[in-house]
């Protein structure tokens, strides 16, 4: 495994229960939608089960908001590992933000099987649910990171390699391509219920080989966006997460983890 082999040279230090507990690691940005180039960085996201007095408290004497609080454990992150970055969630924290449609969170769930590093059988049960956590708050999450990717180009003054990026193609095309990125992703899951992060690889690469004006970018954002907001309006989506039916699938990992039962 990665994590561990990483750990044993000493070049990582997650908490001691993240590598025991771990159930998914996979490649994200460039590799994940098909644009990667050698030079890219490897992205990594993935997701543990803690120890139960973690994600239950009170099995440790724990008084929500009295006294001593015990272990808490949300994520844990580390950068420039090599080439690799490492953001590895608490299952619990992972299914919140599935639930409220967090762009990347979701992205991380539909890679490929290519980009895939590790999945135990308990990640392979979510991947198989995965589209139980769809719904049309995906248009205002998606939407929202959109705009303020757009809101970048306009207004913020490049740094470094990005400042070299616009000087050469006129605008940051890296974040030009996530832009279009999102839309079309928000488009696939309001009017098909699931996604496919390379769909339209080929026209995200186009983007960051600097074949998109900012002028072209602009039109295709505004006709994007009226097309999202008809999207909107007839998906079959609901409009709020099944919080019932995504709570069992979390019970259902947290009881093959732990190996027993939700009592």
């Amino acid at each position: 495994m990665l994590l561990k082999d990483l750990a044993d040279k000493g070049m990582i230090s997650p908490p001691d229960y993240v590598i025991p507990g771990l159930q998914y690691l996979t490649l994200m940005g460039s590799h994940a939608y098909g644009v990667a180039t050698p030079e890219s960085d490897k992205d990594v996201y993935g997701f543990t089960v803690p120890p139960r007095d973690v994600i239950y408290p009170h099995t440790a004497g724990i008084i929500r908001g009295f006294g001593d609080q015990g272990r808490r454990f949300d994520q844990w992150q580390q950068h420039h590992i090599g080439e690799y970055d490492f953001q590895v969630y608490n299952i619990v924290k992972y299914f919140q933000l599935l639930m409220d449609n967090n762009p990347n969170m979701l992205d991380s769930l539909y890679t490929a099987q290519d980009c895939i590093l590790y999945a135990s059988p308990i990640a392979n049960t979510v991947r198989d649910n995965r589209d139980i956590f769809l719904h049309k708050g995906c248009y205002h999450r998606f939407k929202g990171y959109a705009y303020s990717q757009m809101h970048k180009i306009r207004t913020k003054n490049p740094q470094g390699k990005r400042k070299e990026m616009v000087g050469r193609y006129g605008y940051d095309v890296k974040f030009a391509y996530h832009i279009v990125r999102l839309c079309n992703e928000c488009e696939q899951i309001l009017n098909t219920g699931t996604m496919d992060l390379r769909q339209n690889n080929e026209q995200l690469k186009a983007i960051r080989r600097g074949e998109w004006t900012i002028e072209k970018l602009e039109r295709w954002f505004d006709r994007q966006e009226e097309y999202l907001e008809e999207c909107y309006q007839k998906s079959a989506l609901p409009h709020r997460p099944d919080e019932k039916k995504i709570k069992a699938l979390l019970l259902e990992c947290l009881e093959d983890f732990h190996n027993e039962d939700s009592n």
